[in-house]
């Protein structure tokens, strides 16, 4: 058997992150699993998230890229021996801390390989619900600076309304936060450094000199201004969400199966992640066991499949995120 044999789509085994501004009804994404404390995060695709179907189950993604490198990630990956994106559930109950995350140079300079670029994909949104992104026009980092110390930083912020189905760009540099009463599904590079800038007095450390040096004053952050959905009149619509420099997330209707590839136009091949909205679905490759999911199940489908089918049963809606394969510019937001 060679080792590219091996690989086949992986149904990933959500890890549930406690978070003080999280909860403990998950039942909107995960209506069977029961919480004793407050859940913020359910994390897809993280380096130690693990394979829970097949012979590499129990296996992490940190693993198996360093093992398997390009025929689990792709070509179109920065690091072929590092799972190149993460994707999560966001739960906020309560405010999260205002935050900011480095892009690719502050990263870098830093020791870090890359920055947190990220999005956010709107599952579910409460009336109200709302989103914080970047400085208000003219607030400069030395005002942000004043405002923390003062506690007065929420202010500054530009507030967003959200609802259901937006799709919301967060550049890094962005200072940004949540308000609570949505859930969100974020696409991400896979980074996990996030500078806390003021955090409403909870007892959590704060990172005002690597935060305030990553901040941008101007970003293209805000919701994706995207093209109307693609219907094919058999059973299939497919949407782009977002196309970014660092990912791709497309929606997907089925009532039908379809097929799908793993290289995009341009040839070049990415993992694909496919993350359950509703409904349920199989999906099948040559040579593997079919996978069934769900509502809130992850697939990572690797790049060596080359196609695949999604089987709906009656219909599923998922997300479909990769790598782009050619360079792209930031997307057009508005705030």
């Amino acid at each position: 058997m060679t080792r590219m044999s091996e690989l086949y789509p992986f149904l990933m085994s959500p890890l549930f992150d406690p978070r003080p501004w999280g909860t403990t009804d998950l039942s909107p994404i995960y209506p069977e699993r029961k919480f004793t404390e407050k859940i913020g995060e359910s994390w897809l695709t993280g380096d130690e998230c693990r394979v829970a179907n097949g012979a590499l189950c129990g296996r992490t993604l940190s693993t198996l890229s360093r093992e398997f490198g390009p025929e689990l990630v792709g070509e179109a990956a920065r690091d072929p021996k590092r799972f190149p994106l993460l994707l999560k559930f966001l739960f906020p109950h309560e405010k999260l801390s205002v935050q900011v995350h480095p892009d690719d140079e502050c990263a870098q300079r830093a020791g870090q390989p890359w920055g947190k670029t990220e999005c956010w994909y709107v599952a579910d949104a409460k009336p109200g619900a709302q989103v914080a992104l970047g400085l208000k026009p003219g607030v400069t980092c030395q005002e942000l600076q004043q405002a923390i110390e003062e506690h007065l930083a929420e202010g500054l912020l530009n507030w967003v309304n959200i609802q259901k189905g937006d799709l919301i760009y967060v550049a890094g540099g962005t200072v940004h936060t949540l308000g609570p009463g949505s859930v969100l599904v974020e696409t991400q590079q896979q980074s996990d450094t996030t500078y806390r800038l003021y955090d409403y007095g909870r007892p959590r450390e704060l990172h005002l000199k690597e935060g305030m040096a990553a901040v941008k004053e101007v970003v293209g952050s805000g919701k994706v201004v995207r093209p109307m959905p693609e219907a094919s009149g058999n059973g299939f619509s497919r949407e782009e969400l977002v196309a970014a420099p660092y990912f791709v997330v497309e929606k997907f209707v089925l009532r039908a199966p379809q097929t799908f590839a793993t290289a995009d136009e341009s040839g070049t091949r990415s993992v694909r992640i496919l993350v359950g909205l509703e409904g349920g679905g199989v999906i099948e490759a040559h040579g593997a066991a079919p996978v069934s999911f769900g509502k809130g199940d992850a697939v990572v489908v690797p790049a060596a499949t080359w196609n695949f089918e999604v089987q709906p049963q009656r219909q599923i809606e998922f997300m479909m995120a990769h790598v782009p394969g050619k360079p792209l510019c930031e997307p057009k937001t508005t705030m």
